[in-house]
């Protein structure tokens, strides 16, 4: 035997040595690589948070209470027995328009466009497909959405009303009225425990939020998966900088007399003569002078010298008469210092008018 010939066995044997090593150490790995690529349907690769979902939910309930506050003031000049009558229709009404303008055309709500979410066929991610593009809604998916939330909202409230009017629920047990009645509530029950439990799932594992997204196969995924979620908090700021401001002057104004602050301002700016001018001097002697003008400050159609007669009456240092709380009362709000409302003058003390004088 030649010695290419030795050479060429020897390169097929080490061949073969090499081949058999690659092929034992593949038929180890094959075993791994199998269990992961069963276990990959169920590993958790796109997790969504769910306090952006449930913000979504908040910012389409507020969205939708603005539209219809909006929606009441154009039908503010109609008759109250229009919107008693008509309210659910025009519910619905407006729940439709805004189903046809963001779910059925975006596959999204507005609350949930700014939250970068928006729906997507999870049927067609059933086997653990994790890829970049997400499936859109079918046809039948946005179809049945807006029938169960719009037309099942608006057939259950008119027909709670219907039933309610007719007074179904106030026959006797055995009555057939009453049965349907009963059976009635027990579907809400059961509707809001099955919503409960749907929540206590959604809190686990972030998927659905309602019963609905369940049933339909709706989830609500990231629209742009590469964004961050940025928080700011500037209007938190505001908002907590405006509450410690307003409960520093809730605090501060008890401390403040704006009675007396506001006698300083008048004797400061404006003339003597001014301060000393009073229209009271025309009521009678018997007349409390304060008690009127409170009546007058009231805009009360009804007062008269006759309706404000003293009780307990007490004499200033000016010489005029006043009920011994309403002068009390003055004199304690203005710093000790008030100005008679029957001749101008400066009162600083009173006493007790006496029966025979």
């Amino acid at each position: 035997m030649s010695a290419k010939q030795e050479d060429a066995s020897e390169n097929a044997v080490l061949h073969s040595e090499r081949t058999k090593f690659w092929l034992n150490d593949w038929e180890v790995g094959k075993k791994t690589l199998t269990s992961l690529r069963r276990f990959l349907p169920s590993f958790p690769t796109l997790r969504i948070m769910r306090v952006s979902q449930l913000d979504a939910d908040l910012l389409d309930f507020e969205l939708f209470e603005i539209l219809k506050e909006q929606l009441w003031q154009m039908f503010s000049l109609f008759r109250p027995q229009f919107k008693e009558t008509f309210e659910p229709e025009l519910l619905a009404l407006l729940h439709l328009i805004i189903y046809r303008l963001s779910i059925y055309e975006s596959g999204a709500s507005y609350g949930a466009q700014l939250q970068n979410l928006n729906y997507r066929d999870e049927r067609k991610h059933a086997g653990g497909s994790q890829s970049a593009k997400d499936a859109p809604l079918a046809p039948f998916q946005k179809y049945a959405f807006g029938i169960m939330t719009v037309g099942g909202q608006y057939t259950w409230t008119r027909l709670n009303r219907l039933l309610t009017a007719r007074g179904w629920s106030e026959y006797d047990d055995n009555n057939p009225r009453k049965i349907v009645w009963k059976i009635l509530q027990k579907m809400e029950s059961a509707y809001r425990i099955f919503s409960l439990v749907n929540f206590l799932a959604f809190l686990y594992n972030g998927r659905y939020r309602n019963l609905i997204d369940r049933f339909l196969s709706m989830r609500l995924v990231y629209t742009r998966r590469s964004s961050n979620r940025q928080i700011s908090f500037e209007f938190l700021n505001r908002q907590l900088v405006w509450h410690a401001f307003t409960e520093f002057l809730l605090f501060l104004m008890p401390l403040i007399n704006l009675k007396k602050f506001k006698n300083i301002v008048h004797r400061t700016l404006l003339p003597e003569s001014y301060s000393k001018y009073r229209p009271f001097d025309f009521l009678p002697v018997h007349t409390c002078a304060i008690c009127y003008e409170n009546q007058l400050d009231k805009t009360m159609p009804g007062a008269s010298a006759n309706s404000t007669r003293l009780h307990n009456p007490y004499e200033t240092n000016c010489g005029h008469r006043y009920c011994y709380c309403c002068i009390k009362t003055k004199l304690i709000q203005e710093g000790g210092s008030w100005r008679c409302l029957r001749c101008g003058e400066e009162d600083t003390w009173i006493r007790e008018k006496r029966k025979n004088s």
